[in-house]
């Protein structure tokens, strides 16, 4: 692919960052629009002056965190939601028809489950009685059973579950209207759990590792909530920046919206991520508490096939190998 020049939107962040440096090694020219440069993705005149002789934009600007409560819910739908909106806009304007969108697996709300009587169900959000009394895997809605937890596709229905993930699902309708007015062509990847060097204590998306890296540079053991047997598919944010750059150097579909999981396709407990950076700091081991975050999902992990087989990607940072690094690279962290 030709070199393209690129706005990178929150492209002094911890993904953004990871794009820009991505982008620039295949010769594309990356334009970073950050917030910490003062620019907010909010503000009309500040996008539409960053887009002349852009070809394509790179969304990774967002308000992030955990987003539970409501009281920033202005914050978040104004930042994320407005925030795109203005951008669309511009872009519109401008005549820029192609969008890589920093989407995310939160949309989902819980994973894929099967029952053995009922086939695939969506069971409810868990109850403070159950997790209280340990029962933390969810059961079938309609008898009860235990489930098989499996891999989400792209096709499962959306369930956002807090404010911050009712956003990501709003950004990708934005997008999805903006490329039918416009005939552009966007793509959402939908990250899962990303982490990597210079990741923020707040994401939503693997923070517990920031929180287990802190305890245990403090030598205190890492502090793992219900059983640990909760299941993830930790992301590299290295291969999260190769996604973005093979999804803006694909073929583009206009007039549409395509969803890519960006998942690591190798599902991890939150206990065995605990072990391997305890182990990569030497200890002390983790601790499992049997604690719980009311609204937390039980397993999310996700089917990335699409993303391998149309856009020929394939996480290449080895769960093992990335939280080494991941423990190094953090202060305190052994070798």
């Amino acid at each position: 692919m030709g070199g393209m020049r690129v706005l990178v939107t929150g492209g002094a962040g911890f993904i953004g960052s990871h794009v820009v440096e991505a982008l620039t090694a295949l010769g594309h020219e990356a334009v970073v629009f950050d917030l910490l440069d003062g620019h907010d993705v909010r503000d009309a005149e500040a996008v539409a002056a960053s887009l002349p002789g852009v070809d394509a934009v790179c969304h990774q600007a967002a308000m992030v965190g955990l987003g539970a409560g409501f009281t920033d819910a202005v914050e978040y739908v104004s930042r994320n939601d407005l925030g795109t909106a203005v951008l669309l806009t511009a872009m519109a304007d401008a005549g820029i028809r192609r969008l890589v969108l920093a989407g995310s697996m939160v949309v989902y709300g819980e994973g894929r489950y099967a029952c053995g009587t009922h086939g695939v169900v969506r069971p409810g959000p868990r109850s403070a009685a159950d997790l209280d009394a340990g029962r933390f895997e969810p059961r079938c809605p309609l008898c009860g059973a235990e489930l098989e937890p499996g891999l989400v596709g792209e096709d499962a229905p959306a369930d956002p579950r807090n404010v911050y993930a009712t956003t990501k699902l709003a950004q990708e309708h934005l997008a999805a209207a903006w490329a039918r007015a416009t005939g552009g062509s966007a793509v959402s990847l939908r990250y899962h759990n990303v982490y990597g060097p210079g990741m923020p204590r707040d994401t939503p998306y693997a923070g517990v590792a920031a929180f287990f890296c802190s305890a245990l540079a403090r030598g205190e053991a890492p502090r793992v909530f219900e059983d640990g047997a909760q299941r993830r598919d930790f992301v590299h944010v290295r291969d999260v920046a190769a996604a973005n750059a093979a999804a803006l150097g694909a073929e583009p579909r206009e007039g549409a919206l395509t969803t890519y999981n960006t998942g690591s396709g190798e599902p991890r407990t939150v206990g065995a991520m605990a072990r391997a950076l305890s182990d990569a700091y030497g200890g002390p081991e983790p601790v499992v508490t049997g604690e719980y975050r009311l609204g937390d999902v039980r397993h999310i992990t996700a089917d990335s096939s699409r993303l391998r087989t149309e856009l020929g990607w394939r996480a290449r940072v080895g769960f093992a190998e990335g939280m080494r690094e991941f423990a190094r690279a953090r202060p305190g962290g052994g070798a």
